[in-house]
C-alpha cells in the first residue's frame, strides 16, 4: 500500500460558549483547525486533524501547522501508511520539530492502518480497556460566582470533572476554586489550572490558601518544569503537569524529581498518537495517572482523543475531554458523542467517523504522485 495524494484542509471553529478565558489575558473565540486526508493507491482514506490554540499557549499556531504540512506532503508520498514509525522517521528527515502538524499526519495514517485491519484504532493501540470514560469540562477564567454558575450548569448536564481556568493572582484564584467548590459535591473533582501562569512566588500563595480544601488537584502553576518542581516541593496537593511534559525526557525528569500525580498527554502537544502511546505506556509502568485531550480540535481530533483514552488502564484514567463538545461546528456528524459526562470511542474501523469533506471545501493544498 502506497500514499498516492495527500489534501489539506482548514476550517474555523468557534468556542460554543462564545469566550474562552485564561491566564495571561488570553482570550479564544475562533480558532484555524487544519485536516489531512491521506489517500491510498487502493482507495483507502485517512483523516487527521490538528487545532492550534492559537499562536500563545504552546510553540504552535495554525498558520504554522498548514505551512509545515506544505513541508510535509510531498515527503509522505509512496510510503506505506500503515508503517508509522517509517512515516514518523520521514517527517522528522523532511521538517525538524513542529509536532503538532505532524499530529494530524500521523492521525490520517492510525485511520488508514484500522480501516484495511477492520479494527478500530483502539483496539491497535493495545485493546479498548474499558467501554466509557469520565470527561472533564473547562471553566473559563472570570469572577468567582460565574465560574461556580457555570459549573452548577454543568454539572446538571452530568460532568463531574471540572478544571478552572486560574492564573490571575493567588488570592483570587483561592476564591475562585472555593466558589466551584461550594457549587458542587463529594463525588466532583475540581483541577486548578493556571496553565503555567503563575510564577512561583504566586503559585506557593495558591497552594498554601488551596491546601485545606479536599478534591482539589493543581495543574500546572507555573511556565517551566523547575518552577512546577519547586511549588511540588511546597505542597501536598495531588500535582498535574501538562504544557511542560512534551516527551519521555521531560516526562522522566519530572517522575524522577517526584514531580506529578498525574500527567495531561495532548495528543498533538506530545507529536501525534504513536508518541502518546509511548507515554502512556511510561506512565502505566510508573504508576502516574492520564488525562487524554488535545490542545482544541473537533470531530476528528475527538475520535483520536476517545481512541487513546479507550486504551488506557482504567485505574490510571484520570479524566478526558471530548474537544467537539467545546466547538459549534462538526464536520464528522458531531461523531464521536458524548453522554451525561462519559465518552466512548467508535467500535467502527479505523478512527470510526465519516467526514464530510464537502463541509470542508476545496483542499488548502494538494500533493499528489
Amino acid at each position: 500500500m502506497k500514499i498516492t495524494r495527500v489534501d489539506v484542509f482548514g476550517y474555523d471553529l468557534t468556542y460554543v460558549h462564545g469566550r474562552y478565558v485564561m491566564s495571561r489575558g488570553r482570550v479564544i473565540e475562533r480558532l484555524a483547525s487544519t485536516v489531512v486526508r491521506i489517500t491510498t493507491d487502493n482507495g483507502l482514506e485517512g483523516f487527521g486533524e490538528t487545532c492550534p490554540l492559537g499562536p500563545s499557549y504552546l510553540e504552535a499556531h495554525g498558520a504554522g501547522a498548514r505551512a509545515a504540512l506544505r513541508e510535509l506532503a510531498p515527503a509522505l508520498l509512496g510510503l506505506d501508511p500503515r508503517e508509522l514509525a517509517c512515516v514518523g522517521d520521514r517527517m522528522d528527515e523532511a521538517l525538524l520539530g513542529h509536532g503538532y502538524a505532524k499530529a494530524a499526519v500521523d492521525a490520517a495514517c492510525w485511520d488508514i492502518l484500522g480501516t484495511s485491519a477492520s479494527l478500530p484504532v483502539c483496539t491497535l493501540l493495545g485493546g479498548r480497556r474499558h467501554d466509557t470514560f469520565p470527561l472533564y469540562i473547562a471553566i473559563p477564567l472570570g469572577p468567582p460566582e460565574e465560574m461556580a454558575a457555570y459549573a452548577e450548569a454543568r454539572r446538571a448536564e452530568g460532568i463531574h470533572r471540572f478544571q478552572l481556568k486560574l492564573g490571575a493572582d493567588g488570592r483570587a484564584d483561592a476564591a475562585r476554586v472555593h466558589a466551584v467548590l461550594e457549587a458542587t459535591g463529594d463525588e466532583d473533582i475540581v483541577i486548578a489550572d493556571a496553565n503555567g501562569g503563575l510564577r512561583a512566588q504566586e503559585a506557593v500563595i495558591a497552594a498554601r490558601l488551596l491546601e485545606p480544601y479536599e478534591r482539589v488537584y493543581l495543574e500546572q502553576p507555573c511556565p517551566t518544569l523547575e518552577e512546577c518542581l519547586y511549588v511540588r516541593r511546597l505542597t501536598t496537593l495531588p500535582m498535574v503537569l501538562d504544557e511542560v511534559i512534551t516527551d519521555p525526557t521531560t516526562f522522566l525528569r519530572a517522575w524522577h524529581a517526584c514531580g506529578m500525580d498525574a500527567v495531561n498527554v495532548k495528543i498533538s502537544k506530545v507529536g501525534g498518537l504513536t508518541r502518546a502511546r509511548r507515554l502512556r505506556e511510561l506512565a502505566e509502568a510508573v504508576g502516574v495517572s492520564l488525562t487524554i485531550e488535545d490542545t482544541w480540535g473537533g470531530d476528528l481530533v475527538t475520535a483520536a482523543v476517545s481512541h487513546l483514552a479507550a486504551s488506557v488502564d482504567e485505574r490510571l484514567l484520570f479524566t478526558v475531554s471530548f474537544m467537539n463538545d467545546w466547538t459549534n461546528e462538526h464536520i464528522a456528524g458531531y461523531e464521536p458523542r458524548s453522554q451525561v459526562g462519559l465518552g466512548r470511542a467508535p467500535e467502527r474501523p479505523g478512527l470510526g467517523v465519516d467526514v464530510d469533506v464537502a463541509a470542508l471545501g476545496e483542499p488548502l493544498f494538494s500533493a499528489a504522485a
